[in-house]
């Protein structure tokens, strides 16, 4: 069969809006599919403003993204709604806490995420890259859904650096009754939608949280057990970590219900996010050939078959570009959003206490005032990095709240994207394309299929060369 039969001109997108909707029918599409709300004139100017029940406005220009993520920061706290969704599940971690609550947090908890320790636990990374080279071999011949695979990789990842012991504590079962809360209350209500207060309940939101209070409890133990026992020998998990973490301003640290929050947060947005970035890298490596077998022959150059490792990294530039580019197009947090809290006026338009403001990073990172030619699949646009301004790329925020595991994700993925890539060779599966859907996350809907061959070794790299 022709390549252009079964290539199409670009990558997977979503189609924007192209007229005004009412309440109801922006609640179904909220409902559905986040990214559908986000206005075609999105990729064309700089901000959107409307009203649909709350006075909102869409931003996506750098500098008012840098006024808005850290220049006034305390004016612009994450939304009631996002509060109303994750709270229940992860308490006042570093994800939800605001002002003084968060800023001791964030220090007692920055040194557990330095290079140093983030490299530390590389064989970690290394060790579920080799197992998951394992499972995907034994698919060999055949399509595999490469979004559920690369969710198990990366949940053994979190796993064995959060909680290395495993003891009292079972971390499937944690993993479990976070991700079914969010699948069930994630979803906007029309309650949010109208800008109700917090306090009005959210019934859906209330049926689950029997499974979230047993869950919390089970943690508690398993954390109250770790403060008891003698730390092992070898390099100390991410609890042990935390732990003996204490903010250097107060000496504070944190209680066990504090520890057991920040965990939970861990667990799932440090393997969900990294699962969703490799996915995504996979399948555009399989959209585009050519890139593939570039980034094949850098991996196998480098790891001459065996494993990639923390010290890989730096020697793995295009498939660093492959995970940037995939998190361009394909961003995990695609849209976040915050509440004004003083009067302020960005890009010329009034924006009052209360007003929600939407970074919608789907569309920034397909404006066609910042990148060229944007819905396509380009590694190379990141070979100079420090030609992109950081306020019109924002995989992982920025600011102050910059998300505090950046650097671990990025490790995360190169290890595991280089190894499968330098191993196995993969081809879209026709007729079974990802959707791009946001929730919470952006997820592919129906998950990531490809046909999976063994690669050829040297010769790839020799050909590609």
């Amino acid at each position: 069969m022709p390549r252009d039969a079964v290539t199409p001109a670009l990558p997977v997108q979503v189609p924007l809006v192209t007229e005004p909707w009412g309440v109801l029918k922006s609640l179904e599409v909220a409902r559905r599919n986040l990214l559908e709300l986000i206005p075609e004139l999105a990729l064309h100017q700089p901000i959107v403003s409307g009203r649909t029940g709350v006075r909102w406005h869409m931003v996506m220009d750098p500098e008012a993204n840098r006024h808005i993520l850290k220049d006034r920061v305390e004016d612009y706290p994450k939304s009631e709604v996002t509060k109303n969704i994750l709270k229940p599940a992860i308490g006042e971690s570093l994800f939800i806490a605001e002002g003084a609550h968060w800023h001791w947090q964030r220090r007692a908890a920055a040194p557990v995420f330095s290079l140093r320790n983030i490299q530390n636990l590389g064989p970690i990374m290394t060790a579920a890259a080799e197992r998951s080279v394992a499972r995907v071999d034994a698919a060999v011949g055949r399509a595999a859904n490469l979004f559920d695979e690369m969710v198990t990789a990366t949940f053994e990842v979190i796993s064995d650096v959060t909680l290395s012991g495993g003891e009292a504590f079972d971390r499937a079962a944690v993993h479990r009754a976070i991700d079914n809360y969010i699948s069930q209350t994630a979803k906007v209500s029309l309650l949010d939608i109208l800008g109700a207060p917090v306090w009005v309940p959210r019934p859906l939101r209330l049926l689950s949280s029997g499974a979230m209070r047993d869950m919390k409890r089970t943690a508690d133990a398993a954390i109250e057990g770790r403060r008891t026992r003698q730390v092992a020998a070898g390099v100390p998990d991410l609890l042990d970590l935390l732990l003996e973490g204490e903010d250097p301003k107060t000496g504070r640290r944190m209680s066990t219900q504090e520890l057991r929050d920040n965990l939970l947060t861990f667990i799932v947005a440090g393997h969900e996010t990294t699962a969703l970035t490799l996915a995504w890298s996979l399948y555009l490596l399989a959209f585009d050939p050519a890139q593939q077998d570039r980034a094949r022959a850098e991996a196998q150059r480098v790891l001459r078959g065996r494993t990639a490792t923390a010290a890989d990294v730096e020697r793995l530039p295009f498939v660093r570009q492959v995970i940037d580019e995939a998190l361009r197009l394909y961003p995990p947090a695609a849209m976040v959003s915050r509440t004004a809290r003083a009067p302020d006026t960005i890009l010329g338009r009034e924006v009052r206490p209360g007003d929600t403001v939407m970074l919608p990073f789907y569309a920034l990172h397909r404006s066609y005032l910042l990148w060229e030619d944007p819905h396509a699949f380009r590694p190379d646009r990141f070979a100079d990095r420090e030609a992109i301004d950081r306020f019109a790329y924002l995989p992982f925020g920025d600011g102050p709240r910059i998300c505090i595991g950046a650097s671990f994700a990025i490790q995360e993925a190169v290890i595991i994207l280089a190894t499968l890539i330098s191993r196995f060779r993969f081809a879209r599966v026709p007729g079974k394309e990802p959707k791009p859907v946001l929730i919470l996350t952006l997820r592919p809907e129906g998950g990531v299929w490809l046909t999976v061959e063994r690669a050829d070794g040297e010769g790839d790299a020799a050909r590609a060369a």
